[in-house]
């Protein structure tokens, strides 16, 4: 059985573009809840993105729920797949991703596996996934959930959460946490501009950032 949801509202434009200034890693700077495991690997480098989170709960090998999802999904969406553990087969391949990049979709991000990489990077998704498999699922019309909380990566989403991705990783935000979020980020990223120029201009490491006081003062000095 089909479980469907109704779609979450989008995030505000103004949102995702402060969301978009911020690098996922200098959010974890500060931060350490949100962030997809390390298994979770982008396939295209050098994209970031950003996006509404629309969820799809996609257990083992019918593919009718994406079919679903992706009739419904709007331009700026994120389309966050949960593969309940299936790690054989995959969830998706070039002619979704086709019809992805023609609904104006962010990206894909699988708890799974994909296949046609080459087809993916042709058509200028951004896919995330852990990894290819030459299995696809089928349309059984058997079983799956849409706009549902779902799980991956070992992180929860929600259906309107913010995404924001890059090479380096997956970052899941509460819609009323992107701003926060994202001036922090900024601001810190603005600060390691200024670190940069004074490592050009000479000055070491630890004694920019303050951390040669606070490493003297912790040494036990070890006789020759």
């Amino acid at each position: 059985m089909y479980l469907i949801h109704p779609m979450p509202l989008p995030i505000s434009a103004h949102d995702l573009a402060l969301l978009k200034r911020a690098e996922p890693a200098t959010v974890g700077h500060f931060r350490t809840v949100g962030f997809m495991d390390s298994g979770i690997r982008a396939h295209v480098p050098d994209r970031r993105i950003v996006g509404t989170a629309v969820t799809v709960r996609m257990p083992g090998t019918d593919g009718g729920i994406l079919h679903h999802a992706m009739g419904c999904a709007r331009p700026g969406d994120v389309l966050i797949i949960d593969r309940c553990g299936e790690i054989v087969t995959a969830a998706f391949g070039g002619a979704m991703a086709y019809a992805a990049s023609q609904a104006g979709v962010a990206a894909l991000i699988v708890d799974g596996c994909v296949t046609d990489l080459g087809e993916l990077r042709e058509h200028g998704v951004p896919v995330w996934s852990r990894g290819p498999s030459i299995v696809t699922t089928r349309l059984l019309a058997q079983d799956g959930e849409f706009c549902g909380s779902v799980s991956c990566g070992g992180v929860p989403v929600h259906p309107g959460d913010a995404i924001l991705a890059d090479e380096n990783g997956v970052l899941v935000l509460p819609r009323d946490q992107i701003c926060s979020a994202a001036q922090q980020a900024i601001a810190f990223q603005e600060q390691e501009k200024q670190t940069l120029a004074r490592l050009r201009a000479g000055e070491k490491f630890p004694d920019i950032v303050g951390s040669r006081a606070a490493i003297e003062n912790n040494i036990f000095a070890v006789a020759d």
